[in-house]
């Protein structure tokens, strides 16, 4: 009789994947109205109105309660596209590692900081290809710099910003103006500027790539370290992830805020490079223009991250169980 073959483990890049595109699905339409605005903050001029209290005000007075959500259902299509690939590459360079680590006969399979790096490098590169497309239609729609919509230079102060609506009361039409779904955002933009300005800004989103390197290596060896001691819990897990997005997100919030820049620019504005547009916003403004909206852009970033970790876990676990079950009812069949 033969010899049976041993059962491998079933590859869970999916698994991860659908976890994690879950997870930053629920995340991302809890914290929202904080990405509105962090990135309003960072693409107006610099003598805009940019208090949180009086900018939440504003953005009600003038649009109601769902301008605090301008651009939600291109964002939530974007973080399950970007989290889902994300996670996809970083399980299979995981395991690749893990596979080299076995093979070379490793004590430990977990990742080292410099494995978990370019675990996060892989990753993010291919995600920010991918996905940079649908960052710039959601950036455009989030900040009111839509191709189509016409700036109101009457109603709008010399210096300050046309998507930021003006300390004075605005017309009542102008609450009640419709504003382009994703896309018809989509097809203006390629009618006006064509495909390449859904590339706007790629470098610095490459540059970028450091923050995820950095937020995920920071968690992955403070996880092994709590896992010497004890089970990591969506609880802790939540906690973990803050801490690795804050210390992320503070060293890389400069290039964030040239990247949204750059995904609002108009095909007449005059092209800048990375280098070129941190030293303008450091010329106009000081250094303190490149922490424009960083208040509400950190807590979100942290609380994202933070609730992220903590459904990814609980969805992976079901999913892996669900899959657990299907493949159970289809042998029993």
């Amino acid at each position: 009789m033969s010899q049976s073959k041993p059962v491998l483990p079933q590859n869970d890049n999916v698994a991860h994947a659908l976890a994690g595109a879950g997870g930053g699905i629920l995340s991302m339409a809890l914290t929202y109205p904080l990405i509105t605005l962090s990135t309003r903050a960072q693409v107006e001029s610099k003598r805009a109105e940019t208090a949180f209290l009086a900018a939440v005000q504003h953005i009600i007075a003038r649009e109601g309660v769902s301008g605090l959500y301008s651009g939600l259902s291109s964002a939530l299509f974007g973080i399950s596209v970007t989290n889902f690939v994300y996670y996809y590459w970083y399980e299979w360079t995981r395991a690749f590692f893990e596979a080299a680590a076995v093979r070379a006969g490793r004590a430990s399979k977990k990742l080292t900081t410099v494995e978990s790096m370019i675990a996060g490098a892989i990753a993010g590169s291919a995600t920010v290809i991918l996905t940079n497309p649908i960052w710039v239609v959601n950036t455009r729609m989030t900040a009111r710099r839509n191709t189509g919509e016409a700036e109101k230079p009457s109603d709008t102060k010399e210096g300050q910003d046309a998507t930021l609506p003006s300390p004075v009361s605005a017309p009542s039409t102008e609450k009640k103006q419709k504003r382009p779904s994703t896309l018809a955002t989509l097809l203006d933009l390629l009618k006006t500027e064509g495909p390449q300005a859904l590339f706007a800004g790629v470098v610095p989103a490459l540059v970028l790539v450091i923050n995820p390197i950095l937020q995920y290596t920071l968690f992955e060896q403070m996880k092994n370290a709590v896992e010497r001691r004890r089970r990591v819990t969506p609880t802790v897990a939540f906690f973990l992830g803050a801490v690795g997005k804050l210390f992320a997100t503070s060293i890389t919030y400069p290039y964030i805020t040239v990247k949204s820049q750059m995904h609002v620019a108009k095909a007449g504005d005059k092209k800048e490079g990375v280098t070129e547009a941190l030293k303008r916003v450091i010329r106009e403004e000081g250094y303190a223009g490149l922490y424009k909206g960083i208040g509400p852009k950190v807590t979100q970033s942290v609380l994202t991250a933070a609730f992220l970790f903590a459904f990814k876990d609980v969805l992976y676990e079901q999913t892996v169980r669900l899959r657990g079950t299907v493949a159970k009812k289809a042998i029993a069949a």
